[in-house]
């Protein structure tokens, strides 16, 4: 049950706490994506393998893995604030400890390095649970769609500033200060989710905790839309993940140093604010299923096309291209999962979506890590595109009721 709705308007601007929560995600991911971003160049400089860069995934993923099922338990059945706050204050002590990786570890610091991001994994669990309950708290029903395209578009610009600044950072300053500027940005997301001032309900009903976790895993599995949205998603993003063997495309094909890595990161991250900002003020409510469909093959398209070129702007126009697409999928997973998910279990669902999702990009690195080692870089990455493109066909197949998705159906 709501305990506080805003009034039921458009103007996002004078709902404070919307607000707040919205700075409070611009915040985290332009830290995350500082620390993310310049860690893959940090070790791509130590070691000079495509394989240490997906290590990096693998490092995240597991604890993310481990947490996620209990972090949605916790944020159900706690303080949403204070878990997310946590998330940022967690994030903050990852940038901490690659800070003193770089001043006053000897040697290799590449243990360091992955354990810091490991601490990072779990802080990951947290952070999406938090956001999408809270979410739920602060907006009427009527608003979801609307403000799924503006959390969108904020998300994204932070994942075009978040590479950008660290690019200039890094190429104009250190990574000691890209990193300092991140573990800053983590603590100052926390405080700003301490002050949302919203009446949080209690959970529907106590629970065991392993049965609670084991009534959202059903819900999921037996929700054909829900799940069917999901696995498109991280089966494309496992398969399509080319954003992690950047740092390699950017030393080893394009010849460019940090500030190029920052642009390429960048770039899908301004498509995607393009698009958000489009679905915002026109959200896809008809024929939602088949726009997510088209969307996907068309990120699987740019993938393939971003290997095939030798060109540093092409592939960054290629790459903008992918975040329009991925923009689009973003947007319609968020809404159908706002829609379809009781008020009481949304911290499970949003956690078992981030295993879907969260785990995805890193299992995805890792694999595209595995990939070049063996097949190498370009044909990876080729390889990853088609497979892209196979998991879309099968989903068309397989989930006929998210193919024929209005999203009508679920208000």
């Amino acid at each position: 049950m709501q305990l506080n709705p805003p009034a039921s308007s458009t103007n996002f601007s004078s709902n404070s706490n919307f607000l707040k929560l919205l700075a409070f995600r611009v915040q985290v991911v332009l830290a995350y994506q500082i620390i993310v971003v310049f860690v893959g160049w940090h070790i791509y400089e130590l070691t000079h393998d495509a394989l240490a860069l997906g290590l990096i995934g693998l490092a995240e993923v597991i604890p993310y893995f481990a947490c996620a099922l209990f972090a949605g338990y916790a944020v159900d059945h706690h303080s949403r604030r204070k878990f997310g706050a946590l998330a940022g204050f967690l994030t903050s002590l990852n940038a901490l400890v690659l800070v003193a990786t770089t001043l006053v570890i000897p040697g290799n610091p590449s243990l360091w390095i992955y354990g810091s991001i490991a601490c990072g994994g779990v802080a990951r669990a947290f952070i999406s649970p938090s956001y999408n309950s809270l979410f739920a708290l602060v907006l009427p029903r009527d608003q979801y769609a609307r403000a799924a395209g503006v959390g969108s578009s904020i998300f994204q610009v932070g994942l075009v500033v978040g590479p950008a600044l660290g690019g200039v950072l890094v190429g104009w300053a250190s990574m000691t200060i890209a990193y300092a500027v991140a573990a800053v940005l983590a603590m100052s997301a926390a405080i700003t989710l301490l002050s949302l001032r919203v009446n949080e309900p209690p959970p529907a009903k106590s629970s065991a905790m392993f049965s609670s976790i084991g009534e959202g895993l059903r819900f999921v599995f037996g929700h054909q839309i829900i799940l069917g949205a999901q696995a498109l998603d991280m089966f494309a993003v496992l398969f399509g993940g080319a954003v992690a063997m950047l740092p390699a495309f950017v030393q080893d094909v394009f010849h460019y140093g940090p500030e190029g890595l920052g642009i390429l990161r960048a770039a899908p991250a301004f498509g995607a604010i393009l698009i958000g900002i489009v679905l915002a003020k026109y959200p896809i409510n008809k024929h939602a299923g088949r726009y997510l469909l088209v969307a996907v093959t068309g990120f699987g398209l740019c993938i393939i096309s971003f290997a095939l070129t030798t060109y540093f702007w092409m592939a960054a126009i290629l790459l903008m291209l992918s975040g329009i697409c991925d923009g689009v999928s973003v947007v319609m997973r968020t809404t159908i999962m706002q829609l379809a998910t009781p008020d009481s279990m949304r911290g499970r669902v949003a956690s078992i979506n981030g295993i879907f999702i969260g785990s995805s990009n890193e299992l995805g690195a890792f694999e595209s890590g595995l990939a070049a080692r063996l097949m190498g870089l370009i044909p990876s990455v080729i390889f990853g595109g088609s497979m892209t493109l196979a998991v879309v066909t099968a989903t068309a197949y397989l989930a006929p009721k998210l193919r024929k998705l209005d999203l009508e159906k679920l208000h």
